[in-house]
């Protein structure tokens, strides 16, 4: 018979305790205020979801879902993302609710891990979408919006880069013509390889001056000025129409004030394959994983039969924590009343009085000598003590 799990948790799985949770509600309030200010509704959806619509709908892999059977025996599974849930609802119980619309969720989502690499199953974010607006002017918002969000967290040195999708297709498609090495310069970029994607360039059998714009693509990387750099490397095509499109967005982000905190990001590259134009990732100091990640989908909503553009962005909440300069404040001093049986209603009374004067009290009924002997030595100067004969602090 096997060992009784009596403290293990499922794989990935992690307790919050009551420091570590007091610091996280306290960050979900300040991103929830940053949020509110610009008319953005707060949603919740449920935790388990039918696979057939959401599951199949997502962009996260389906061996990283939780999936379970329901008394009906139909396939369910436990969120493994916010965005598409919130499709559903948009093209559901919203869909006489006309565009644009505006959403934020502070909620958990699970994706099962393979192997115990520190990576949680169980995690929350933070989150915007903002669905029916085509324009760069709804990109930009996500991204100042991620910003402001970033600094009423208190998050000291961060950088958003921004990139999107279609120059890196419309470039390899432009210089690369077998879509199997296409998929690997992506795989390459993805990963941050850039040693292996360097030496797949110098070896394909291509012009020169082909693997010349293959190489420039990794220099694609800084302020305003790439933004040249990258027409010259492209023809009129998908590519060139991504460039202007960035150019377009800068611009507005310009007017919102926050381009010292933005990067362009040429060669930028999501695993999530529903992002189809702007993408953009959230770095702070010290952190080897992107703090936020978001951008365009204008295909998702159309597979629940209302075709409609949207963008948006999630904060990872464990790993703000990591890097916040935010503090909780101190915890209330709790007073401690300690009684005996026979004035249990008194006590009670007290209490109730001193909590709505917002004091905090912790009651505790105490039976014999001994444990008042141990109540008043453990006692600091918050306590009250109503024996038998006596009233005392």
């Amino acid at each position: 018979m096997s060992k009784p799990l009596g403290f293990e948790k499922p794989l990935g799985m992690r307790d919050i305790l009551p420091e570590s949770l007091a610091k996280q509600r306290h960050l979900e309030l300040a991103l929830r205020r940053c949020i509110e200010q610009w008319g953005y509704d707060e949603i919740c959806t449920p935790s388990l979801e039918y696979y057939d619509t959401v599951g199949a709908a997502s962009a996260t892999l389906t061996d990283r879902m939780f999936k379970l059977l329901d008394k009906q025996g139909h396939t369910v599974v436990l969120r493994p993302d916010m965005t598409t849930p919130i499709a559903r609802v948009v093209s559901s119980l919203y869909k006489d609710v006309s565009l644009p619309i505006r959403l934020f969720y502070q909620a958990n989502v699970f994706r099962a891990q393979e192997k115990e690499a520190g990576r949680n199953a169980e995690f929350f974010q933070t989150g915007i979408e903002l669905i029916g607006d085509a324009t760069v002017d709804a990109d930009a918002e996500a991204i100042a919006l991620a910003v402001f969000c970033l600094q009423a967290a208190e998050v000291s040195t961060f950088r958003i880069a921004i990139g999107h999708v279609d120059f890196i297709d419309g470039l390899l498609e432009e210089i690369v013509p077998e879509t199997e090495a296409q998929a690997q310069f992506r795989r390459y970029l993805y990963e941050r390889d850039f040693v292996g994607y360097r030496q797949l360039a110098d070896q394909l059998d291509i012009a020169e001056e082909a693997k010349r714009r293959l190489h420039a693509l990794l220099r694609l990387r800084g302020g305003k000025g790439k933004i040249a750099e990258a027409r010259e490397l492209t023809i009129n095509g998908k590519a060139r129409k991504a460039v202007e499109t960035i150019a377009s967005l800068w611009e507005a982000l310009e007017a919102y004030g926050v381009t010292e905190y933005l990067l362009l990001d040429f060669n930028l590259i999501s695993n999530l394959n529903y992002y189809t134009g702007i993408v953009f990732e959230g770095y702070a100091a010290d952190l080897g994983s992107p703090l936020v990640g978001g951008g365009r989908y204008d295909g998702l909503l159309a597979q629940f039969g209302r075709p409609a553009p949207a963008t948006g962005f999630a904060i990872k909440m464990d790993r703000l924590m990591q890097v916040t300069a935010a503090t909780v404040e101190q915890e209330r001093p709790r007073t401690l009343l300690c009684y005996a049986p026979s004035r249990r209603r008194e006590a009670l009374q007290e209490a109730q009085r001193l909590r709505e004067e917002g004091i905090v009290v912790v009651t505790r009924c105490i039976l014999d000598q001994a444990e008042w002997k141990a109540c008043r030595a453990e006692a600091d100067g918050n306590a009250l003590f109503l024996t038998e004969q006596e009233e005392s602090r």
